[in-house]
């Protein structure tokens, strides 16, 4: 997959309400978070932090902050019922994507077998959203911000020849936010889509 139709396929994402939400935002958390299906489907409610202003979802020990459009897609899934399993229960579902049994997730093939459905195909999409985010950030961050180890962070960003040293100048010459400090997720926000 190259970079224009992982950006394509996003935007389609985000734009086709046709599509349920949940397998939108699934396919969002591959091409731009290079998250694996076995990841995403044990996802829980607890992972997702909500405000009033922002969305942040933590997949390694930072949690990174989810762009306007992601994070509305993110409060929908959130917000809307929790799976035909969890008809009747007495408690919502802690998954964010529930499986057809009750207490349990949904099962990473049959999550990919929805994407592929959509034309999303989970691997090569995992790859270059991989690729292109291990040329743009520092191996340690990329690792801390996607729950990947830093050996797997290290090699992703040899085999992209990333040059993270311009990183530190591309944050300082960033418009300073409002708040005192800036946000340990903002390098992952998404370009405009």
């Amino acid at each position: 997959m190259d970079e224009q139709a992982r950006w394509d396929a996003a935007r389609g994402l985000l734009h086709d309400d046709t599509i349920g939400s949940r397998d939108r935002i699934a396919g969002l958390l591959i091409l731009l978070y290079a998250q694996p299906t076995a990841r995403i489907s044990r996802l829980t409610t607890g992972h997702v932090t909500l405000d009033d202003a922002t969305v942040t979802i933590q997949f390694g020990t930072t949690p990174i902050t989810l762009p306007g459009p992601v994070a509305d897609l993110a409060r929908q899934v959130l917000d809307g019922k929790r799976g035909h399993a969890t008809t009747g229960a007495a408690n919502p579902s802690p998954w964010l994507f529930p499986g057809g049994q009750p207490g349990r997730p949904i099962s990473a093939s049959h999550l990919g077998k929805r994407l592929k459905d959509l034309g999303i195909q989970p691997g090569q999409a995992r790859s270059t959203a991989l690729f292109q985010l291990a040329t743009e950030l520092p191996a340690a961050l990329l690792a801390r911000m996607l729950g990947i180890h830093i050996d797997v962070a290290v090699a992703w960003q040899r085999a992209s020849s990333g040059d993270w040293m311009t990183y530190a100048a591309d944050i300082s010459r960033r418009p300073r936010p409002e708040e005192p400090s800036p946000s340990p997720s903002r390098p992952l926000e998404t370009e405009t889509l």
